[in-house]
């Protein structure tokens, strides 16, 4: 029997614990606050970027410069952190993103921005990745699905809070101050981590040694084929001399990689991951989820602006039905497997959903009613948040707790591999074909002195009605058919996800 004096120590304890629980997941939340506001909040600004710094053509990279940065990084961080402990690695990712937010908020042409992200990307590829690993060090996997539901709420609230944000500084301060306003957020996550961050000691491995080669390739071949996926067919012919290179040079260092990974001690990206069915699929539907979710979150601020000559604030707010059934849908979702331990049906479905969202989205007209774009903007929401963070844990909890960090990082790797080929090839599409478009029905002098590359909602609203409602027509033909060529991904997702092994979820935590 178990004396007073025994029950109150073990409520001491138990209190003690839960309060360092919560610390430490402020502090998470307050890093994955930073890093996804930065994915979003230039999307309802980048019209006007474009604009004032003269580089529609570029106008893809702006988004897709800090999603290949951190792209890359991704393994880096999730290896070293498991070797060597996640807080030193938090501080230095937090220092990199405020020096490229810094940057960025100074750049005078369209390459220094673009400079800048990548500086940001080096940075928030660690927030990303370390916030996640750091949960499955301090909370066993069945009770994880409420806390990775949090935070896929937290991403939710962050692309709401994200255009609206980038909106309101637009039509006031500027849009600078969309890059400006991550310094102080970075140094209060700066201090938070310092403080708070307070986790298990990490025993290294006996070798010790850093997979540099690994790294090298890893990056380069993710450089060529994100390159070649946003040139190909657009600013160079499929059959060029660089899309060809850039093809050749993709393959060749991809073999490197498996072979310097199969050599050396502490690879950094593990080839027994790839033995794994359930990593193996959640890493395919995590590069489908990522292509789905980013190509829609990059260029609709934009469409809604300039075919519904709405500002950018307002656009942002008619985002917020996709954000919050993401929002509610990540959050009930995660409380449901933590109470059950069963994930499997859940992800089919909202792979399912997730394609009806795209369907609808690609049936939109310049004349559709704003009601139905939001109502298809929040069927979209409702599927992503049924399985973002689920494909995640999933990863983690396929291996030993040695490996969480490289398992994180890999499945999100992959993910974000798609949201780069995403919002690459789909911007790049989306230029091509609007350059083309305008080129094919605007009659010559139509743009009354305006050079194509230079347009902005305002200027856009300015035009006389016969050119308005041509522009507006090329917007909206040039972007919508694309989400259609997306939606048959998602149900090739949905299918590989019916042969994911539901296994029981951990209940405790392995040191």
């Amino acid at each position: 029997m178990t004396s007073p004096s025994e029950q109150a120590a073990s409520t001491d304890t138990a209190d003690g614990e839960g309060t360092r629980l919560r610390l430490i997941f402020s502090a998470l939340i307050l890093t994955m606050l930073l890093a996804a506001l930065s994915q979003t909040v230039l999307a309802t600004a980048l019209p006007t970027i474009v604009g004032d710094l003269q580089g529609v053509e570029h106008m893809a990279w702006v988004m897709t410069a800090f999603i290949l940065a951190s792209t890359i990084t991704m393994p880096v961080y999730g290896k070293l952190g498991d070797m060597f402990g996640r807080k030193p690695l938090f501080l230095a990712a937090i220092l990199l993103f405020v020096l490229g937010s810094a940057g960025g908020g100074a750049a005078q042409d369209m390459n220094q921005l673009i400079a800048a992200r990548v500086v940001q990307g080096l940075g928030g590829g660690g927030l990303m990745i370390l916030s996640q690993a750091t949960i499955a060090d301090v909370v066993p996997a069945r009770e994880r699905g409420r806390y990775m539901g949090v935070m896929g709420g937290v991403f939710a609230f962050s692309s709401v809070a994200g255009p609206l944000l980038g909106g309101w500084l637009t039509d006031g301060p500027g849009w600078r101050w969309t890059m400006w306003m991550n310094v102080p957020l970075g140094l209060l996550s700066l201090v938070a981590v310092a403080v708070l961050l307070k986790l298990p000691p990490t025993s290294r491995p006996q070798s010790g040694r850093i997979d540099f080669w690994g790294m090298a390739l890893l990056g380069t071949v993710t450089t060529c084929i994100v390159l070649l996926a946003t040139w190909g067919g657009t600013e160079y012919a499929w059959d060029s001399p660089l899309i060809l290179g850039l093809g050749a040079a993709a393959v060749v260092t991809g073999l490197l990689f498996v072979l310097v990974e199969r050599r050396v001690r502490e690879p950094i990206m593990p080839l027994l991951l790839f033995r794994s069915r359930n990593f193996v699929i959640t890493m395919i539907a995590g590069m489908i989820t990522g292509a789905a979710m980013f190509g829609a979150l990059a260029y609709m601020p934009t469409y809604l602006q300039m075919v519904t000559g709405y500002s950018p604030a307002q656009a942002g707010l008619l985002m917020v039905p996709m954000m919050g059934m993401l929002l509610v849908s990540s959050v009930l979702v995660g409380r449901r497997v933590s109470v059950t331990g069963r994930y499997k049906a859940v992800m089919v479905v909202g792979s399912l959903i997730t394609a009806a969202g795209l369907v609808l989205l690609s049936t939109l007209e310049a004349s559709s009613h704003v009601i139905l774009e939001c109502l298809y903007l929040g069927v979209l929401g409702l599927g992503l948040g049924f399985n973002m963070q689920l494909l995640t844990l999933v990863a983690q909890d396929s291996f030993a707790a040695r490996l969480v960090g490289t398992a994180t990082a890999g499945q999100n790797y992959f993910r974000q591999v798609g949201a780069t080929l995403g919002s690459g090839v789909i911007g790049a599409l989306f230029a091509a074909r609007l350059s083309t478009m305008l080129d094919e029905r605007l009659p010559a002098g139509g743009l009354e002195g305006t050079r194509a590359d230079s347009l902005t909602p305002e200027l856009v609203r300015q035009l006389s009605a016969p050119v308005h409602s041509i522009v507006v027509e090329a917007y909206n033909d040039a972007l919508v058919p694309l989400f259609l060529w997306v939606a048959p991904l998602v149900l090739i997702s949905a299918v590989l996800l019916l042969f994911i092994q539901e296994k029981p979820l951990s209940t405790t935590l392995e040191r």
